[in-house]
């Protein structure tokens, strides 16, 4: 004689009546039951596949994707070469003045940031009593990421 089964799933007890085994399988009790073939071959609409997204923006069907994102991360060391975190890092594409990504590093010094693959960056960093620093990024060389590694300097007239 077979019971029914008591299961405890967290918090939650759970009653699952035992059944037989004939209708575990797929088979249906009744042929009213059973779907048609035209049922089960409904073919499913397709999406276009033609669409590529440009450089420097996200993809035209408003969803982006990183799958083309270019990554750039790297460190950021005090003068004595430790790391150095709360640096503030801003990036922005070679050329213009806005800056259009702005982060802090980690209390490693670390810091990764996601750009569109294809074109230039500055990356310019900056921390009240050490001298600014900017580095230019080539994204456009297909390889996917650049690691850069900075070493803060005392600011000119400070003691640091």
């Amino acid at each position: 004689m077979h019971r029914p089964r008591l299961y405890v799933a967290g918090a939650a007890l759970l009653f699952v009546p035992f059944a037989r085994p004939t209708l575990l399988t797929h088979e249906f009790a009744s042929p009213q039951a059973a779907p048609t073939k035209t049922q089960q071959q409904q073919p499913q609409p397709q999406q276009p596949t033609d669409t590529k997204p440009v450089a420097g923006s996200s993809s035209s069907n408003g969803k982006h994707t990183h799958a083309h994102d270019f990554l750039i991360r790297g460190t950021v060391f005090q003068p004595n070469s430790l790391a150095f975190p709360g640096v503030r890092l801003r990036i922005r594409r070679a050329k213009e003045k806005k800056f259009r990504w702005d982060t802090y590093t980690n209390s490693r010094g670390e810091f990764a940031v996601r750009v569109p693959q294809g074109l230039q960056y500055e990356v310019a960093i900056h921390l009240k009593g050490f001298a600014d620093e900017t580095r230019e990024i080539n994204a456009s060389s297909g390889i996917g990421e650049d690691n850069v590694v900075f070493r803060m300097k005392a600011a000119a007239g400070e003691k640091k």
